[in-house]
C-alpha cells in the first residue's frame, strides 16, 4: 500500500495487531497522554502530602493526649491509698538490705499504708527513698503513702532511739527491776510491776497460764519514745512468739507428747543450770530421764528462784528443806512455772534432748563452764569431788 502524507503521524509500530483492542498511537495521542501522566503524578504528590499532614496531625494529637491518657489510665488503676497523716502508734522494723517492695509489704501488713503498691509508687517517684535506713520506726495507722515516706525520711522523729537490753535468764521480777531503773525510760514508780500484774494485756500465748514468767524474751530492744511498761513488755512477748513460731514449738512439743508450757519450764532450767550451748541438749536429757523414772530433779536453780539467789553453785541444807513447789529436792516433777526467760537455743534443746542415759551432771570448772555428766551416783560423786577441788583452788568463787 502506498503511504500518504497522513501516514507520517503513524509510528514504526503501525503494523501491531489490532485483535487485542489496541490501536496505533498517534503523535498527538502520545503528547496528550504525557500531559495526563504529569497531571496524575502531580496529584499523587499532592495527595501524599495531604496524607502526611493528616498522619502528622494524628501523631501530634496522640502525643499531646498521651500525658492525659496516661494519667487517666493510672487513675483508673490507682493503688488504694489512705489520706492524711494517720493516727495512733505503730512500731515497724526495717532490716538492712530490704527492698522497697519488702518495706512496702511490711507497711501494709502493719496497717500503716492501705496498699503496698501505693507506697512502692511514691518511693519510686521520690529519689530520697534510697536514703531509707534500717531501724525500728514509730509510725501511725492509716497514713497516706506519701506521709509514711516523709515520716520515715525524718529519722529524728520516726526512728526509735531508746535502746534497752535484757540478758538471758532474767526472771520477770528482774525484768521489772531493769525497766523501772532505766534512766532512759523514766517510768512512773511501780509501772512495770503493775503491767506484769495484768498479764492479759501482754499478748501471752494461750498455754502461758496467764503468767509472763518465761515469756519475756531476752535481747536488745529499740522502744518508742515515751513508751509505757506495757509497750516494752509486749515487744518482749512478741519476740518470744516469733522465736517459738520459728521452732514450731507447740506442734513439736505435741508430737513428742510434751505440754508446750512444760517445754518452756524445762528450757528455763537448762539455761539456769549451764551456760555452755554444747551442753544444753544433754542437760535436757537428764531432766527427761529423771522425770521418766520418777526421780526428783534436785536442781539448785529452782531453789535459787525462790530464795532469790542468782548465779550460785550450791544450796544450803536450810534452803533445800524449805516448803515450796519450786523445791525440786522435796517435790517430784517440774516446778509449776518457768524460772526465767529462756532463749531460742534452750527452747530448742528442751524440744530436742540429746540421746543418752545420764541422770546426773555437775559443773567442774566455773571459768570454762565445763560440765561432767554421769549415769550412776558413784560417777557423779567423783565429778562432784572435781568441782569441790576447783572451788578449793579458787576461794570465794563458789
Amino acid at each position: 500500500m502506498n503511504r500518504t502524507s497522513v501516514d507520517d503521524d503513524v509510528t514504526d509500530g503501525d503494523d501491531l495487531p489490532t485483535g487485542l483492542g489496541l490501536r496505533p498511537e498517534s503523535r498527538v495521542d502520545r503528547r496528550a497522554n504525557r500531559r495526563k501522566a504529569r497531571a496524575r503524578r502531580g496529584f499523587g504528590c499532592f495527595a501524599g502530602l495531604i496524607s502526611l499532614l493528616v498522619v502528622g496531625a494524628l501523631v501530634a494529637g496522640a502525643v499531646i493526649g498521651f500525658g492525659k491518657g496516661k494519667d487517666a489510665i493510672e487513675q483508673m488503676f490507682a493503688a488504694p491509698d489512705f489520706e492524711g497523716s494517720g493516727t495512733g502508734t505503730v512500731v515497724v522494723e526495717i532490716t538492712q538490705g530490704q527492698s522497697a517492695q519488702a518495706i512496702a509489704d511490711t507497711l501494709e501488713k502493719k496497717g500503716v499504708v492501705k496498699s503496698a503498691r501505693a507506697f512502692e509508687r511514691v518511693a519510686r517517684d521520690d529519689p530520697r527513698s534510697r536514703q531509707l535506713q534500717a531501724g525500728t520506726y514509730t509510725l501511725h495507722k492509716e497514713m497516706s503513702a506519701a506521709a509514711a515516706l516523709e515520716l520515715m525520711l525524718d529519722t529524728g522523729k520516726s526512728i526509735l532511739v531508746t535502746r534497752i537490753g535484757f540478758r538471758a535468764g532474767l526472771t520477770k521480777a528482774e525484768v521489772s527491776e531493769t525497766l523501772q531503773k532505766s534512766p532512759k525510760l523514766k517510768l512512773p514508780a511501780g509501772a512495770a510491776a503493775t503491767a506484769l500484774a495484768k498479764p492479759a494485756a501482754l499478748g501471752l500465748p494461750p498455754y502461758a497460764n496467764n503468767n509472763a514468767e518465761g515469756f519475756l524474751y531476752p535481747g536488745t530492744y529499740d522502744v518508742p519514745k515515751g513508751a509505757t511498761a506495757y509497750t516494752i513488755l509486749k515487744l518482749m512477748t512478741a519476740q518470744y512468739a516469733k522465736q517459738a513460731a520459728a521452732l514450731d514449738l507447740v506442734k513439736t512439743a505435741q508430737r513428742k507428747k510434751l505440754d508446750p508450757y512444760q517445754a518452756v519450764i524445762v528450757a528455763s532450767i537448762i539455761g539456769a543450770e549451764t551456760n555452755r550451748p554444747q551442753d544444753y541438749a544433754k542437760v535436757s536429757r537428764v531432766i527427761y530421764n529423771r522425770l521418766r523414772i520418777g526421780m526428783r530433779l534436785q536442781m539448785d536453780s529452782t531453789i535459787h528462784y525462790v530464795a532469790g539467789k542468782d548465779g550460785g553453785v550450791f544450796t544450803t541444807q536450810e534452803q533445800r528443806d524449805m516448803d515450796s513447789p519450786y523445791n525440786t529436792y522435796k517435790n517430784r516433777g517440774l516446778p509449776p512455772t518457768p524460772i526465767n526467760s529462756p532463749t531460742k537455743d534452750t527452747l530448742r534443746a528442751a524440744l530436742n534432748p540429746a540421746q543418752g542415759n545420764w541422770l546426773y551432771f555437775t559443773l567442774v570448772n566455773l571459768d570454762t563452764g565445763e560440765t561432767a555428766f554421769a549415769s550412776t551416783s558413784d560417777e557423779h560423786l567423783n565429778n562432784v569431788k572435781k568441782l569441790q577441788a576447783w572451788c578449793q583452788a579458787h576461794k570465794g568463787r563458789c
